[in-house]
């Protein structure tokens, strides 16, 4: 029974796509989980909560993004081994500072809003709507919490852009 009405062949690209997303997740999954139990300092209340926070939210993004493979018919990669070969994100120490911790997940931001362009393109060739909103959602929090760490990393003194105020 074919439930979706998308084109079996546009389809593949998609899966593709968000598999390599899958992997992303997992990997930034457990960077987190590394910053979590390895923050230490002044931050460490703010940041340990912060990221568990966010770990949490991430588990379930890996959870509705394998879902939505398996909504299009195909076996979402599952295996370490194989998130580790197919990610972009890579692991990380547990000997960083607050800021370097900060910074290295605003960096794996950077490659996941990058991942989700590329799955975006493949779903609206495919005119796979379900994808497109899942992802467009996704877009709109990772953009949110990534100007969130950013603003935390910056000195007090700095501003925003000042060139549309009167």
């Amino acid at each position: 029974m074919d439930y979706l009405n998308i084109d079996n062949q546009k389809i593949l690209p998609v899966v593709s796509e968000l598999n390599v997303l899958l992997a992303d997740y997992h990997v930034y999954y457990q960077k987190l989980r590394n910053f979590h139990w390895n923050i230490l300092g002044k931050n460490f209340f703010d940041l340990h909560n912060k990221f568990e926070e966010m770990y949490n939210d991430t588990r379930l993004k890996i959870d509705e993004i394998a879902e939505r493979i398996v909504t299009l018919k195909y076996h979402p990669i599952s295996k370490l081994s194989d998130y580790i070969e197919v990610s972009k994100i890579k692991e990380s120490s547990p000997l960083l500072s607050d800021y370097e911790m900060v910074s290295e997940i605003i960096e794996d931001h950077k490659i996941i809003l990058e991942q989700f362009g590329k799955v975006v393109d493949r779903a609206e060739k495919a005119k796979d709507e379900g994808t497109l909103d899942l992802i467009g959602a996704y877009i709109r929090e990772l953009e949110k919490s990534t100007w969130m760490l950013n603003a935390w990393s910056k000195d007090t003194k700095e501003e925003l852009n000042t060139s549309f105020v009167k």
